[in-house]
C-alpha cells in the first residue's frame, strides 16, 4: 500500500511539472502556434459561403494550414507555405468578400472594399512570415 501511494504521489508531482502548453521551441523556430479563423461577410464566387469560413493555424515555420469549413461535414484541408500565399490566394483576390482573419490572441487582419482604410501597412495589419 505504501509504494502504491509513493506512486501516486510521484505522478501527481510529474503531472505539476510537466507544462505542454505550445509554445516557441527555443532553438528551432522564432515561436510557436498561432491559431486564427477567417470571417466573410460576403461570398462572391457563391461557393464556400459567408461567416467564419475558415480555420487555421500558422505553424512555427512560418507554414500555414487551413480547413475549409464547407462542404460540410468535412470540408477541406490545404497546406501553404506562409499566411501570404493564402492571403495572395484565396483573401486578395476577392476585395468583395470584406474578410477578416483574427488570432487567438484577438489581433485582426482586415481585407476588403469596406475596410480599405484599414488596409494600410501597419504593425497590427501586416501578415506575419
Amino acid at each position: 500500500m505504501k509504494e502504491k501511494t509513493s506512486k501516486l504521489k510521484e505522478t501527481s508531482a510529474m503531472k505539476e511539472d510537466l507544462d505542454l502548453t505550445p509554445k516557441p521551441p527555443p532553438k528551432l523556430a522564432p515561436r510557436g502556434i498561432r491559431a486564427f479563423t477567417v470571417f466573410r461577410k460576403s461570398d462572391e464566387t457563391g461557393i464556400s459561403g459567408d461567416g467564419v469560413v475558415i480555420e487555421g493555424v500558422e505553424l512555427a515555420t512560418g507554414q500555414c494550414i487551413i480547413h475549409w469549413l464547407y462542404p460540410p461535414p468535412r470540408g477541406g484541408v490545404a497546406i501553404f507555405e506562409s499566411l501570404d500565399d493564402f492571403i495572395k490566394v484565396h483573401v486578395g483576390p476577392h476585395p468583395s468578400n470584406d474578410t477578416i482573419i483574427t488570432f487567438q490572441d484577438g489581433e485582426q487582419m482586415k481585407f476588403g472594399e469596406t475596410n480599405k482604410e484599414k488596409e494600410e501597412p501597419t504593425p497590427d495589419s501586416e501578415p506575419r512570415s
